[in-house]
């Protein structure tokens, strides 16, 4: 038996889900490569190229950042509006919030807790001499990576995966969103919505509180 039983399970995606920005464009602007990063970022999202190769190459543009930055990339993040609404209604209802992202620990560590997230997993950025080196420091959290969290956080608390929800935006959300009992697209590409189960359409989570089991 797990040591905390969950009544259900809610795995978000960071960027542009739980919250409205890209945080690795956020750091490029630090780097003023912020427009270059923004549109690799989009073809990623769209599922156009490999996520993890995407992701390193997009990283590469980073080099030299001082870790000193994040506070300036913290201080313009936006949480999307109605996730607080969300977080608190999984509460109330014995459900467990998960976030897993392919952007980073550096950010989501802050972030996250502030939410009232109960987990979250997401890449770590290589730092050389307080700047960042330009690469990944481990292994890359990708779509498998996204369904394999989901899977594990529900095994972990004893929820069955047909009462799980994920929710996303980009191309690599879809295999989470395909391992859930519920996948859906927010805020989301054209090739998400085709594949979810459902789409909301309104940039407001607490869109998704009637969807709550």
């Amino acid at each position: 038996m797990p040591a905390t039983s969950s009544r259900f399970l809610v795995v978000l995606d960071a960027d542009s889900t739980l919250i409205r920005n890209e945080v690795i464009e956020l750091i490029a602007d630090e780097a003023g490569r912020g427009a270059e990063v923004a549109a690799a970022t989009e073809a990623a999202m769209r599922g156009e190229v490999d996520f993890a190769t995407s992701l390193r190459s997009r990283v590469e543009a980073l080099a030299g950042v001082p870790v000193s930055a994040f506070a300036h990339v913290l201080a313009r993040i936006e949480p999307t509006p109605g996730v607080r609404e969300l977080i608190d209604a999984v509460h109330e209802r014995g459900g467990r919030v998960g976030v897993v992202s392919g952007g980073f620990h550096e950010i989501l560590d802050t972030v996250a807790p502030e939410l009232g997230v109960d987990v979250w997993r997401a890449n770590r950025l290589a730092v050389v001499d307080g700047r960042l080196s330009g690469r990944v420091d481990g292994d890359i959290v990708d779509a498998e990576g996204k369904a394999l969290a989901l899977s594990e956080w529900a095994d972990e608390t004893g929820v069955a995966l047909s009462r799980t929800i994920a929710i996303g935006d980009g191309a690599n959300d879809l295999r989470m969103m395909a391992v859930a009992g519920l996948g859906v697209a927010f805020n989301a590409k054209p090739a998400v919505r085709e594949r979810a189960d459902l789409v909301v359409g309104p940039v407001d989570l607490s869109e998704i509180i009637a969807l709550l089991p």
